[in-house]
């Protein structure tokens, strides 16, 4: 499997794994459908995220044809892992996870502590709950840090 540094025309296709994974991962737990159907668009999301320079630098993505996932790492956290909802369960979440550790020496996460599914895929991971939490800004969830 092909994992590489994102270039821009490979944002449209992060934008939109990482809208549809938060609205069928995420709307359940904050219920929020002016964000997550309304404020959470794949072109504002590049525009206002993606797209930034300091961001893109940090982005990887699985290609093997198509892009399967993605990958964000800053320093030693990893920001953002997302696999097309269609293609999961299919090692394609490990083999980011595995790049993320080998190559980009990441050992860190903060994970929402109701994504039960994210917390036993990082253990398998071999990540361990530290017993460190936070509050997601601007909600009343909370983050819970995650290190290798």
């Amino acid at each position: 499997m092909n994992i590489r540094k994102a270039k821009t025309e490979d944002l449209s296709r992060i934008a939109e794994i990482y809208v549809f994974n938060n609205r069928l991962n995420y709307f359940p737990i904050f219920g929020d459908e002016g964000f997550s159907f309304g404020e959470l668009q794949v072109v504002s999301l590049i525009d206002n995220y993606f797209g930034k320079e300091e961001i893109k630098n940090v982005l990887y993505v699985l290609d093997d044809g198509l892009i399967r996932g993605f990958l964000q790492v800053s320093g030693t956290e990893i920001c953002k892992i997302y696999v097309d909802s269609f293609f999961q369960s299919r090692g394609y979440g490990e083999e980011l996870m595995k790049y993320a550790i080998r190559q980009l020496q990441a050992d860190n996460l903060w994970v929402l502590e109701k994504n039960k599914r994210a917390i036993s895929f990082y253990q398998r991971q071999g990540f361990n709950l530290t017993g460190e939490k936070k509050l997601e800004e601007d909600t009343a969830e909370y983050l819970l840090k995650m290190e290798r």
